[in-house]
């Protein structure tokens, strides 16, 4: 069955970095797009990045554009969230999205941004 499991989360200061990890399993990652979206404390869960299957083509939500980066390896089955320059506002939970005939996501992984 498939599977997602996100890592990497934690505190950080505002101005630090973090590098999400999404480890998939039980579908062909590679034949893909796959999907960062992130809910903030009482709020919606809205996109963050989204990455084409090989790897060629990226987007950004608005805010996060210039600070975050989305990336994978389709040898290790494995996506990325890299996030520079963290604000407040970025905190929430993190989750990995993958739709092949459904929705699939990971546990979540929460990213707190404060001093």
């Amino acid at each position: 069955q498939v599977q997602l499991v996100e890592s990497g989360g934690g505190l950080v200061q505002p101005g630090g970095s973090l590098r999400l990890s999404c480890v998939a399993s039980g579908f062909t990652f590679s034949r893909y797009a796959m999907t960062w979206y992130r809910q903030p404390p009482g709020k919606e869960r809205e996109l963050v990045a989204a990455i084409s299957a090989a790897g060629g083509s990226t987007n950004y939500a608005d805010s996060v554009k210039g600070r975050f980066t989305i990336s994978r390896d389709n040898f290790k089955n494995t996506l990325y969230l890299e996030m520079n320059s963290l604000k407040t506002e970025d905190t929430a939970a993190y989750y990995c999205n993958v739709r092949t005939w459904r929705d699939y996501w990971g546990q979540g992984t929460q990213v707190t941004v404060s001093s």
